[in-house]
Parts: C-alpha cells; sequence; structure tokens
C-alpha cells in the first residue's frame, strides 16, 4: 500500500483516540513487551512521545527500564541532515520540546549507536513482514542503519498490522517485533 494514504489513515486513526484510550493502550503495550526475550541486554534506546501527535506513552516502558537497572538512551534530533545523537538518560537529565513537539535531552552523556543493544521504535503503520513507515523524514533508518547489525528492533502501535504488503525502499529497515496493545508481531 503506498506510504501516503498509510500515513493519513493512521494520523487520523490517532486522531480519534481520547487520552484515557491511548493511556490504556500504552499501559497494556508496556505490559506485552515484557513477555519479549529482550530484557537480558544493557543499553535501550527509548523515544519519548510526541503528545500532538498521539503517540504511545513510552513511559511505561521507562518504569520496567529503570526498575531492571538498564541504560536508557533518548535522542536529540538534526533537522538539517534528518540524523539524531543519543544520550544517557540521568536523574540530571532536563528536557525541552522543540518546534516539533518532540521532548529531547538539552545535552548529557553522548552515547555512539553502535553500543545500542534495543530500540523501542515509533511509527504511523506497518505491516505483517515487519516493514513500518513513520513520518517520512528516514531519522529511524538512518538511526538503524548506524546501530549494530545484531540490534534488537521493536515498534510500538495502537494498531495491527496492514494486511497488504507496505512499499519499501533500499534504505527502509525492518523490525524484529512490533507490539500492539492485543498482539505481539516476530519478524
Amino acid at each position: 500500500m503506498e506510504k501516503m494514504k498509510l500515513r493519513k489513515k493512521y494520523k487520523e486513526l490517532r486522531k480519534n483516540l481520547s487520552e484515557e484510550v491511548i493511556d490504556e493502550k500504552s499501559l497494556d503495550i508496556a505490559n506485552k513487551s515484557l513477555e519479549l526475550d529482550l530484557w537480558d541486554y544493557q543499553y535501550y534506546h527509548l523515544f519519548l512521545p510526541i503528545v500532538k501527535q498521539k503517540e504511545i506513552d513510552t513511559s511505561y516502558i521507562l518504569n520496567i527500564l529503570q526498575g531492571k537497572d538498564k541504560h536508557v538512551l533518548v535522542s536529540k534530533s538534526d533537522f538539517k541532515t534528518n540524523t539524531m545523537k543519543h544520550y544517557l538518560l540521568t536523574d540530571a537529565t532536563r528536557f525541552i520540546v522543540n518546534e516539533y513537539g518532540i521532548p529531547e535531552p538539552e545535552d548529557g552523556i553522548e552515547i555512539d549507536s553502535e553500543k545500542i543493544d534495543v530500540v523501542f521504535i515509533p511509527l504511523l503503520a506497518y505491516d505483517l513482514k515487519g516493514n513500518r513507515i513513520g513520518y517520512g523524514k528516514g531519522f529511524y533508518d538512518r538511526f538503524l542503519s548506524e546501530c549494530k547489525k545484531e540490534v534488537i528492533k521493536v515498534g510500538l502501535s495502537f494498531f495491527d498490522p496492514e494486511e497488504k504488503d507496505i512499499h519499501i525502499n533500499d534504505t527502509d529497515v525492518a523490525l524484529n517485533y512490533c507490539i500492539s496493545d492485543t498482539n505481539t508481531y516476530k519478524y
């Protein structure tokens, strides 16, 4: 299916979700993540939600990671190069919300992408083969191509996958898992 149509469809579906439903589904997704075999690593990259886009509230996954004493990394985006830098989340991390509504660390201890073991990935849509689409700037595809080959890529979605394959490009990086509030998909 065409990416632009899917972006429009899933933005509209999200727009119709209430805060209560987002909260319930986000908690269900976090609980489903505990069923995966990915908790024996050290470095976990976690996106922080863009509230105005009604993204998944990842604070529940953050609580799990902190409870397990994992190193949590958060990103800062460079919209000139469409790249991200990754910073270790500490008690001293201060956040600012950028012009796109993305909470980002002001500064901190930068960690190389090669160290990251697991990446939780935002997305708009995905299919039964693990192909995903985001907002179309390629930030995550670029980032994932910089990670070690065996990095575990976990998509998070409020919705089930598209039945039809999503058209992909050579630079698109597929998921290893995707978690919705009702199912976990392994690729």
